[in-house]
């Protein structure tokens, strides 16, 4: 394969990228820009043209936060914001009233998010009072159980 000039770097490494993703079914995000500037030694101005090019194939869309979700072909992609898709879980996974929810941390995992992301979505949910904190590190809890008819 010829030698890429340098002006063409984000193309290779999106392809890296196109790549991963194509070996990996589960790969949900793409990787952080500190990471593709780290691995491939690149400029971030290189890593988020990358992703431009990534969004401009259908590969790959933007999402809250600064992170990058991959686009599946057929697969439906939950566009609501976080904070409604967490309230979604109390009933989905039988949360009563009283009853600790989920960590900050458990959901950063289950949604791809970053924390302050996820700390923004449960205040919102807790000023709509769904969720009790106790306070700092302290656990939250279920102060109601939303319906889905409540929130549309």
């Amino acid at each position: 394969m010829p030698q890429a000039s340098p002006r063409d770097t984000y193309l290779q490494v999106a392809e890296v990228v196109k790549a991963q993703i194509k070996s990996n079914p589960q790969m949900t995000h793409l990787p952080p820009a500190a990471d593709l500037m780290r691995d491939h030694d690149v400029s971030r101005g290189v890593a988020l043209r990358a992703f431009k090019v990534l969004q401009k194939d259908g590969i790959a869309e933007p999402v809250r936060g600064g992170r990058w979700r991959v686009v599946r072909e057929g697969e439906p992609v939950d566009q609501r914001a976080l904070d409604e898709r967490i309230a979604d879980l109390i009933p989905a996974e039988g949360f009563e009233v009283g009853a600790a929810f989920l960590s900050a941390s458990d959901l950063m995992g289950r949604f791809g998010v970053s924390r302050p992301t996820v700390t923004k979505a449960l205040d919102r949910l807790e000023a709509a009072g769904v969720l009790a904190s106790a306070g700092q590190g302290k656990v939250r809890t279920v102060r109601a159980v939303p319906n889905r008819e409540e929130r549309s």
